[in-house]
């Protein structure tokens, strides 16, 4: 049985001064924004803490409102209250200074309609490492907007090293955040993606000119004077590498990070720095018309990987810091996650600086079950599966085919995703406030990792995979709450939670009931007891489907 740390949340209270300062100007009453609530970093709108229960659009779902009309009542009825929409450059500015919105005042229409949040994605200079996305007028302007150079030849992607693309970039992301301070007075908007998981692709660095003179120049003093000044903060693996070259505060990229064994890791830092910059420059720009909440979002790649393999560059858990030190625009840095290992990149991502947010992940009934860990155990701003649209047609299309098993097992992945959001929406206040206090967590369980314990006030609660009778659950998921003295919320299925108490003191269930929320209010249902509670001796979630339930305790000597 493995032990739950607590020392996050004193963490997050002791370092809440290094949080990025919060805009004070340029920001309506009652528009989105990022605030520390407690222990915790919240999205509040209108006044009020949200958690965005999202999904994301496939890449060009989102380029024609006739396509995207019958989509929304669909993502509603899943339960979604967010959704992730590109917006892109091309069509935002076809002509240089000539800005066209018309097609996201649209989207803003169609999405209010459902009542339904947007998460803006902007894709400009780079989406996936590559540009597809900019106008026709920078690509066909490679003087102007410079290329980077790969293996010894000019490639179709932008350097993050031209300021005259920068300032393109900037200029029209701040033209739609300008349009969107004046015209979303409902905040339907609730964050921007600056670009997409940037970085160099087919190598592990840029090999322009230009990039070769700057690598082989000076590392820039601001970065070093940053590391030097969050030495304690600072992601390990890119504190190792600094300190392993005696922590120089001056030298060139190769001198200050390389490593003998691995040359691709003094390349991926030194094009973070080109990225970042890139993207604190833009970001600002956007900031400088409307201060929504900024995100960076990463392609994270695998363990086997090099910088190359995955975009070079890119906001990894290792070079956050790197970004960091590049300004101080960007709100967030985000894992598109794929990987399996959803436990370890949550934990490389929350940090006391950065709260995470999950804009792109597996989709299905994996989804159903992380969105739990994630928001219960990392205070998740939101959690969003990739390509929410494609099973409204790939459904259809399956069946049409007679390709029914498909078309189950998808219709069914959908469906407990659906549950899941469903849950976390209705005990949304009582789950934020949770938050604030350090009074929740979260988990998913499988037979690597079959239980857990967690301090929930001076109780220990012991989550396990549900039994009984000898049958064992073999993938479990869910959240626990307290809701008062003895008193605690969970949801999720698949587990089943015993307390103890120090001192010599039997913790008992004195009530477990199940029930639903209706318009914000606790219905119970049946009271439990017998095989539902194990004669009295857990409180358990069986795998029939997920569920709420609420238990009380008492304690005798």
């Amino acid at each position: 049985m493995t032990r739950q740390s607590l020392l996050l949340p004193l963490l997050f209270l002791l370092t809440a001064a290094a949080l990025p300062a919060q805009p004070t100007t340029n920001v309506p009453a009652g528009a989105p924004r990022l605030e520390r609530r407690g222990q915790v970093l919240q999205m509040v709108v209108d006044g009020k803490p949200f958690l965005m229960l999202a999904g994301e659009l496939n890449n060009s779902s989102s380029s024609s409102l006739r396509y995207m009309q019958p989509e929304w009542a669909q993502l509603a009825a899943l339960g979604l209250n967010t959704v992730l929409t590109p917006v892109s450059w091309e069509l935002v500015e076809p002509e240089e200074g000539r800005y066209d919105f018309t097609l996201v005042d649209g989207l803003l229409q169609q999405a209010r309609r459902e009542h339904l949040h947007l998460v803006l994605l902007w894709l400009a200079a780079w989406k996936n490492g590559m540009s597809s996305y900019p106008p026709v007028w920078v690509k066909q302007d490679p003087a102007r907007f410079p290329r980077v150079m790969l293996n010894g030849a000019v490639v179709e992607v932008l350097s993050p090293m031209a300021p005259a693309t920068a300032e393109a970039d900037g200029r029209a992301l701040a033209a739609l955040t300008a349009h969107l301070k004046t015209t979303d007075t409902e905040h339907t908007v609730l964050m921007l993606q600056v670009e997409n998981e940037v970085g160099i692709l087919g190598a592990s660095r840029d090999h322009s000119p230009a990039a070769e003179r700057a690598f082989a120049g000076p590392v820039p003093a601001e970065l070093l004077r940053h590391l030097a000044a969050h030495r304690g903060m600072l992601n390990a693996e890119l504190r190792a590498l600094w300190e392993g070259n005696g922590a120089r505060t001056s030298g060139t990229w190769t001198e200050v990070f390389g490593d003998p064994a691995d040359t691709t890791r003094a390349d991926e830092i030194f094009m973070a720095w080109q990225y970042a910059r890139y993207v604190q420059t833009v970001a600002a720009r956007a900031k400088g018309a409307y201060a929504l909440p900024l995100y960076v979002n990463a392609w994270l790649g695998n363990e086997k990987e090099k910088p190359g393999d995955f975009p070079s560059g890119g906001p990894k858990p290792r070079v956050m810091d790197v970004w960091k030190a590049a300004g101080s625009s960007m709100d967030l840095y985000s894992p598109d996650l794929y990987s399996p290992d959803v436990r370890g990149w949550c934990a490389l991502y929350h940090r006391p600086e950065n709260a995470l947010f999950i804009p792109e992940t597996n989709g299905g009934a994996q989804a159903a079950a992380n969105v739990f860990f994630a928001v219960g155990e990392h205070a998740a701003l939101g959690f969003s599966p990739f390509a929410i649209d494609a099973g409204l047609h790939a459904e259809a299309a399956d069946a049409a085919a007679g390709n029914l098993p498909s078309m189950e097992a998808m219709v069914r992945g959908r469906a407990e995703l659906s549950t899941s959001y469903k849950l976390l929406a209705a005990m949304m206040p009582e789950l934020l406030a949770a938050e604030e206090k350090g009074e929740i967590h979260g988990f998913v369980l499988d037979k690597t990792h079959s239980s857990f314990d967690f301090a929930m006030g001076d109780l220990i609660a012991h989550v396990s995979l549900d039994e009984i009778f000898g049958n064992r659950a073999q993938s479990g998921y869910g959240l626990i709450l307290a809701t008062g003295p003895n008193a605690f919320l969970g949801a999720g299925k698949g587990f089943r939670v015993s307390f103890t108490a120090g001192g010599g003191t039997q913790v008992g269930l004195a009530s477990v009931e199940e029930g639903t929320y209706e318009e914000g209010k606790w219905t119970p249902g049946r009271r439990l007891n017998g095989d539902e509670d194990d004669q009295g001796r857990a409180w358990r979630f069986d795998q029939r489907g997920a569920k709420a339930e609420k238990v009380v305790l008492y304690r005798t000597k």
